[in-house]
């Protein structure tokens, strides 16, 4: 038997039910709102997260429970909003409000036995580890925002890849953000700058379509900094 913490919105004044989680041999705690989740003095096993009424606070909680704890998170969401979800929510696994009892037992037992992988990313001298959300070169700590730590930690993780300025938008900033792609390159700028002289050249500018991070310089000038 698991224990497991179930979120709810923080301003939603009683837990709607679950009936997959309820039929199963789980104690669930329930919280409301990720301060509620994080300051819980329990030890849970998983956070299960109910991203049935406000999907929106859903992924923050998410993003916050993933950066400041070592739980797995496990989401809840309707079937209709399956199009919005990305990497950037930093979920470990989701399942549809219609999920079975049986299905949600198998996610949550594979979620509990599965081994937790390295949070940290490599790439040369630069490490970006997830679960302390540190950020270092040379072996020095890089100060930076909580923005500026997503957008280079997704540019890793995605090694090689040219990016657009439009899929940065989505997967760093997230679907409702309602800013221009101008905003993109003001935060690249400002990671080369941090990121400074040796490393600056490993965050590629590919004219007229977006960025590449990669640790080797490029030959064809699609690399230059702009």
């Amino acid at each position: 038997m698991a224990r497991i913490l179930l979120v709810s919105p923080a301003n939603q004044r009683a837990g709607v039910p679950l009936p997959a989680l309820d039929m199963l041999p789980h104690e669930v705690v329930p919280v409301r709102g990720a301060d509620a989740a994080l300051s819980h003095p329990g030890v849970a096993d998983l956070v299960v997260v109910d991203g049935r009424a406000d999907l929106m606070q859903a992924r923050t909680t998410c993003q916050l429970l993933v950066t400041a704890s070592q739980n797995r998170v496990l989401l809840i969401v309707p079937v209709a909003s399956l199009p919005v979800l990305t990497s950037g929510w930093g979920i470990d696994d989701f399942v549809v409000d219609t999920v079975t009892a049986a299905e949600m037992d198998a996610r949550v037992r594979l979620l509990i036995e599965s081994t937790p992988e390295s949070s940290a990313l490599v790439a040369g001298p630069l490490t970006i580890d997830d679960a302390s959300y540190t950020a270092t070169a040379y072996g020095n700590s890089i100060d930076l925002t909580y923005t500026e730590f997503e957008l280079l930690k997704y540019m890793v993780g995605h090694e090689g890849r040219v990016l657009t300025r439009e899929q940065l938008l989505s997967d760093v900033w997230g679907y409702d953000y309602f800013g221009g792609t101008r905003t993109v390159d003001v935060h690249i700028r400002r990671l080369r700058a941090k990121l400074g002289p040796r490393l600056e050249h490993c965050i590629q500018t590919v004219r007229n379509v977006g960025y590449r991070f990669s640790p080797v310089r490029t030959p064809d000038g699609a690399g230059e900094n702009e």
